[in-house]
């Protein structure tokens, strides 16, 4: 079919064009947090139950999307700011901001992992099983992800502003 003109956009054949100058849905945090729980509770459960690793299946809906979704909603959180957000982190180029957000959320994680598979069997009545050595993988890599996304999605609904 010939492309015909069309007031709202020029020609009915560049249809792409005005869909991709169109805004980005807004940054809700609720939605973020609970995208960042089941994105991972549903791809790591499902590697889970296919290749027959349990403690992957269970590890998919606590330590990975748990971790997931808490991050999300720190990150998510500390960049709205109240609504208001802090003028470097809309300034800073994307994936500097997106780095140096992942280095500290990485760099709280990890540790806390380490501690948590050493401490909690020592100190509570929660026995050493291998779901605890799990942390200190899970809780970094969750972190990095979830940070990562919610940062890219926050600065694709958020216009620069004039320096």
């Amino acid at each position: 079919m010939p492309a015909t003109k069309d007031s709202t956009c020029g020609t009915r054949g560049t249809r792409g064009i005005r869909a991709a100058s169109r805004p980005a849905r807004p940054f809700t945090l609720w939605r973020e947090v609970l995208t960042a729980y089941a994105a991972p509770a549903l791809t790591a459960g499902t590697a889970g139950v296919v290749t027959g690793q349990r403690d992957l299946a269970v590890a998919a809906c606590t330590s990975i999307a748990g971790t997931s979704a808490v991050v999300a909603f720190l990150v998510g959180a500390w960049l709205r700011h109240g609504g208001q957000p802090r003028r470097w982190t809309t300034t800073m180029p994307r994936i500097v901001l997106t780095t140096a957000l992942v280095l500290a959320a990485v760099g709280a994680a990890a540790p806390l992992g380490w501690f948590a598979a050493q401490w909690l069997p020592a100190h509570t009545p929660v026995p050493a099983g291998s779901w605890l050595e799990r942390l200190r993988i899970d809780l970094p890599a969750s972190a990095a992800l979830a940070t990562t996304i919610v940062t890219l999605r926050w600065r694709g609904t958020t216009a620069a502003s004039p320096a």
